[in-house]
């Protein structure tokens, strides 16, 4: 059996690997499962030997104390930086400039501080998590890769975007699977560029606020990312929803044409990419910040939980990584409880 400090968590991007690093701090045992190649979930970057490319989470901010407080760190640790772009919004306008804010980014890719975390954690990568099941007062897991394991937990930790919890979590846990599932992430299509010389335009990056695109940025112009001339497009959530399952020539030449017409040349080559869930909308207030569920040894954490942003990924895991330490001793299986929410 198990010690109660045993904790599968599954998906090692920022949220979970930020649980996962709270929990060790506090002497748990941790157990992380991500179905990826890699870590950092959509703090992304792609290396091609065309260029690199930061395709997903584009820079992030730090507004609360405690997340401020994890980026001087990692600056200190040589995995982050300031970013300082010129920045223009098109059509002009006041949305989005935010004069005087702070825009961090990886060193030397947007995935460097997921890796730095994941560097000391135990992270079983390209383990594709397909079911939960109770065996008395543990949990057991199932990989398409390994059929079900045969480690037991004492808490599962679901840090993923709703959707993907709402499917693991119905047949054990209807309560909390009604509530990922009622949760509206909407996709990201995402374009990469390749020139093989400077495109002249007078920005590093801009805000779009016509058309399908939302966000273009001159990737070389982050620190660490080399002299290749490589751009990246995002398109807007509106548009990505709308589009969602066109093929990936059709978006490509859209989005082409769209950066086109802000004075882009043809790239020397393209390649796109979609995040189905990518975003939660700007609206959705009631975010309770993570979700724990004492009696069931069960918690959800995410971007999704807490704003839909960097900062959110990882305060969502380390309150969630907080509630489950606090819970230091076994609640019995069938003992009451309910859903704890906690900002």
């Amino acid at each position: 059996m198990p010690s109660f400090f045993d904790t599968a968590i599954i998906g090692a991007g920022l949220a979970g690997l930020s649980c996962a690093h709270e929990l060790r701090t506090a002497g748990h045992a941790v157990h992380i499962f991500d179905k990826s190649r890699g870590v950092g979930g959509r703090m992304s970057t792609r290396r091609e030997e065309a260029g690199v490319w930061d395709h997903g989470a584009q820079y992030f901010t730090a507004r609360t104390p405690e997340f401020t407080a994890q980026v001087l760190r990692w600056i200190a640790d040589g995995v982050l930086t300031e970013w300082q772009p010129r920045l223009v919004v098109i059509p002009p306008s006041t949305r989005g400039s935010a004069a005087g804010t702070r825009r961090y980014v990886g060193v030397p890719g947007m995935t460097a501080p997921a890796r730095y975390l994941a560097a000391s954690l135990p992270v079983q990568l390209q383990r594709t998590i397909t079911a939960l099941r109770r065996d008395g007062a543990a949990w057991q897991v199932h990989s398409t890769e390994h059929g079900w394991h045969q480690e037991h937990y004492a808490n599962v930790v679901l840090a993923m975007p709703a959707p993907q919890a709402a499917a693991l979590l119905q047949a054990v846990a209807p309560e909390l699977s009604t509530y990922a599932g009622a949760a509206s992430m909407t996709p990201c299509w995402a374009a990469m560029l390749e020139y093989q010389s400077d495109p002249g335009l007078p920005f590093d990056a801009a805000f779009i606020n016509q058309g399908p695109l939302r966000w273009v940025a001159r990737n070389t112009s982050k620190p660490g990312r080399g002299a290749k001339h490589c751009w990246v497009l995002h398109a807007s959530e509106d548009w990505s929803a709308a589009h969602e399952e066109d093929s990936a020539g059709s978006v490509m030449h859209t989005l082409l044409e769209a950066f086109a017409e802000i004075g882009a040349p043809e790239p020397t080559s393209a390649r796109v990419h979609r995040w189905r869930y990518a975003n939660i909308p700007d609206t959705d207030t009631t975010a309770p910040g993570m979700l724990w569920r004492a009696d069931l040894g069960l918690g959800l954490c995410g971007d999704w939980l807490h704003g839909g942003k960097v900062e959110g990924a990882w305060l969502s895991g380390r309150a969630l990584a907080l509630a489950l330490a606090a819970s230091h001793m076994p609640i019995p299986q069938n003992a009451g409880g309910g859903l704890h929410q906690y900002k």
